[in-house]
């Protein structure tokens, strides 16, 4: 059984000042941490760039116990292009609704009490207007599947998440490991999903003893691994060991297609 717990969700951002006052002044959260680097990720967390790039944690609360945002900027990018993987996540906050009104933000009614926002860079928000718990306000990120019952048996049966909820004819599922976290919604397009440049992720946490297991099963299922367990060491920080998977009903990483047709070199500091 995987002691999962929902960690966070990474966004490629081109303009990170601009990225940040949306998180601190529209959403509320606060900046957690921030760390500068001088060379790609060995995880590739800063996507397919091999230059200077910073990451800022941003969020309601301490990560230990709050699903975060990571936002990565990657130096000499000013843009990148959204595919149709990412969604959206879902906030519980009456205080954020009121302050995108207040400062002007585009926010739209999407049904009752359920406002929806962008960030800077075109990831969508959905605000529920309701008074922020005191728990974490971050309810799920959607995000979109080709073949909506395979992602549930991927996630359910070998990373061992509960199914919350199921809906056949909205092709949505709700997923999660334990009632009080932030949940994984999985909505089916009916089409290949496609990464484009931005290419976000969404991580989760477990005992480091259970990683070579849960690489190993991987690996017997025949499933996609794109990074190796890895150690990432930070100055500061703890060490820590990560394994990068992929559900079988999301497409890779297209970014290398995308720029060599494009005859764009990948930018780099």
């Amino acid at each position: 059984m995987v002691l999962g717990r929902a960690l966070h969700f990474v966004f490629k951002v081109g303009d990170r000042a601009r990225t940040a006052k949306f998180y601190r002044d529209v959403l509320g959260m606060t900046v957690l941490r921030h760390e500068e680097f001088e060379e790609g990720c060995k995880a590739s967390c800063n996507g397919p760039y091999d230059g200077n790039w910073s990451k800022t944690m941003v969020g309601f609360g301490p990560e230990d116990n709050h699903f975060v945002s990571e936002l990565t900027y990657n130096y000499g990018v000013g843009d990148y292009r959204l595919g149709n993987d990412f969604l959206g996540i879902t906030i519980q906050s009456s205080e954020a609704v009121t302050n995108a009104k207040k400062q002007g933000w585009a926010l739209t009614e999407d049904k009752d009490e359920v406002f929806v926002t962008e960030d800077p860079g075109g990831y969508k928000f959905f605000l529920v207007n309701k008074e922020r718990p005191k728990t974490d306000p971050v309810q799920k990120v959607t995000l979109a599947v080709s073949d909506l019952q395979r992602s549930i048996d991927y996630w359910s049966d070998l990373l061992g998440m509960k199914v919350y909820e199921k809906n056949d004819g909205k092709k949505r599922a709700l997923l999660g490991y334990a009632d009080d976290q932030c949940k994984l919604e999985l909505q089916d397009i009916g089409c290949p999903v496609d990464h484009g440049t931005a290419y976000g992720r969404i991580a989760f946490s477990c005992p480091s003893e259970q990683l070579p297991a849960i690489e190993t099963q991987m690996k017997r299922e025949n499933q996609k691994i794109l990074t190796p367990l890895v150690s990432l060491h930070t100055p500061g920080k703890a060490t820590v060991e990560v394994v990068i998977l992929a559900d079988p009903a999301v497409a890779a990483d297209k970014s290398a297609e995308w720029f060599a047709k494009h005859r764009k070199q990948k930018p780099s500091a």
